[in-house]
């Protein structure tokens, strides 16, 4: 079947609303489809070079950010804390394995999410379960619940006001590395975190001196005072996607990007190889993620790698491992085995969030941030027993405050977590423990690397 933007209606579809008011949804998809686009060609044709070093270990992807962004929480201080928060993430790594960092967020368009049932029982009171604010209300009553499309309209308005912010930052000098210090989060000055960190910032400006009398300097240097910073989402709502499936106008080629994100990804629920999502994202240009749960087979998996990367190009298609703490080691290898047998080009990422979510007995859903970290020492395993690169990490952030994962050095308890939970959907990460996991990261790409020179030099 020839591929269309809209091609997608034709096949079985999972995880969409049901609009009771159908003309209305019709006119918000074709005022959509005449507003401007939110990213541009160039910057997702960049964004593919760069995760084609992934592909290729030369670079390392880290993508972080909202599980589920919200209107109510919208604002410019949430938003410039999380940029600082990945900021500081990506300067430990870059330390950590002397690689380039692709730095993606979960931003900009992360309005939506796949449940595991289509309604949920509250006191006795049935209801279309909340799909995010891109769908419906997070508010318990029947009103709130029922999906209105012209959500769409403000989730296009949320994203290029969030867009605008984050180019704002990344290219008008918060980025700045002789400003590496402000970066750090009030609410966790004082932490192990902190200061490790803060020791990190001493090294960097002491590197800075030292170019900085060679004549490299941030006034002359843009990579030193400007970052490339991208956004992603899961392409869930295929309507509001086609509707802004564009053709590139400047170059004039044949290829149609999705301009809602730079990167989009197809969800564990939703990977169906003859279903709406897999059809919709074989054809657009962009980068693409495609999660892999513990359900997936390998064959399986090979067979959606043909359809989503059928010329196999580098830094097209990037597998993002679920797997859960307790079975990546015996899940994970089986499938990196068979992608690395075929000859595929892909980035292998690793999220540990999604697998690892619990229900604490105060009956808030919560992660331990002991078993994301196990996860993420699994995935390095995994890849270590095959001879495969680990080439990022995929995870649920905020720079707020908050208390919705259990653990970390600024220490979260099961009995603290109704202390600042705010999350509209699955528990994230806030500002200490993301940096704690970036530092395990960092150790871990260390080791690789120090390995790596050993055999070199033996040799």
């Amino acid at each position: 079947m020839t591929w269309q933007p809209n091609s997608w209606r034709e096949f079985p579809i999972k995880q969409v609303p049901e609009y009771p008011d159908l003309s209305s949804l019709k006119e918000v998809e074709e005022t959509l489809g005449k507003r401007p686009p939110l990213v541009f060609a160039g910057e997702v044709q960049d964004l593919r070079k760069k995760l084609g070093d992934v592909a290729n270990g030369k670079a390392f992807l880290l993508q972080g950010g909202d599980c589920a962004e919200s209107f109510a929480e919208f604002s410019a201080n949430n938003i410039r804390d999380s940029f600082k928060v990945i900021l500081q993430m990506a300067v430990a790594l870059t330390f950590g394995a002397g690689l380039p960092v692709v730095k993606v967020g979960r931003m900009a368009g992360q309005f939506a999410k796949p449940r595991s049932a289509p309604t949920e029982v509250i006191d006795g009171m049935e209801l279309p379960s909340y799909r995010g604010d891109m769908v419906n209300g997070i508010e318990f009553n029947e009103v709130n619940r029922i999906p209105d499309p012209t959500r769409l309209l403000n989730v296009y308005d949320h994203s290029a006001a969030t867009l605008n912010l984050l180019r704002a930052f990344s290219q008008g000098g918060m980025a700045n590395l002789d400003q590496v210090h402000s970066w750090n989060s009030e609410y966790i000055k004082n932490t192990a975190q902190s200061k490790k960190f803060d020791q990190l910032s001493e090294k960097i400006e002491e590197c800075l001196q030292f170019m900085a009398a060679c004549g490299v300097r941030s006034d002359n240097t843009r990579s030193l005072m400007e970052t490339e910073f991208y956004t992603s989402h899961e392409a869930l709502l295929l309507n509001y996607e086609e509707a802004m499936t564009r053709k590139d106008t400047i170059t004039n080629q044949k290829e149609l990007f999705t301009t809602s994100a730079h990167m989009v990804w197809i969800g564990d629920r939703t990977r169906q190889i003859d279903g709406a999502h897999v059809e919709y994202m074989r054809g657009i240009a962009n980068p693409i993620g495609l999660k892999c749960g513990p359900s997936l087979a390998t064959d399986d998996l090979l067979r959606l790698i043909d359809v989503l990367n059928p010329d196999n190009i580098p830094g097209r298609l990037t597998l993002i491992a679920r797997m859960g703490a307790d079975h990546v080691m015996a899940k994970l290898p089986e499938l990196l085995r068979a992608v690395d047998r075929a000859g595929a080009q892909v980035v292998w990422c690793c999220d540990p969030m999604h697998g690892n979510t619990v229900k604490a007995s105060s009956g808030y859903k919560t992660r331990r941030l002991e078993d994301v970290m196990r996860e993420v020492e699994g995935f390095f395993a995994a890849h270590d027993s095959v001879g495969t690169y680990p080439g990022g990490i995929h995870f649920e952030m905020t720079g707020q405050n908050v208390t919705e994962c259990v653990g970390g050095v600024v220490s979260v308890t099961e009995e603290s977590l109704g202390d600042r939970y705010h999350t509209h959907c699955d528990p994230r990460l806030n500002a200490s423990q993301s940096l704690e996991l970036a530092f395990l990261i960092a150790n871990l790409m260390k080791k690789r690397r120090d390995h790596t020179a050993g055999i070199l030099h033996a040799i």
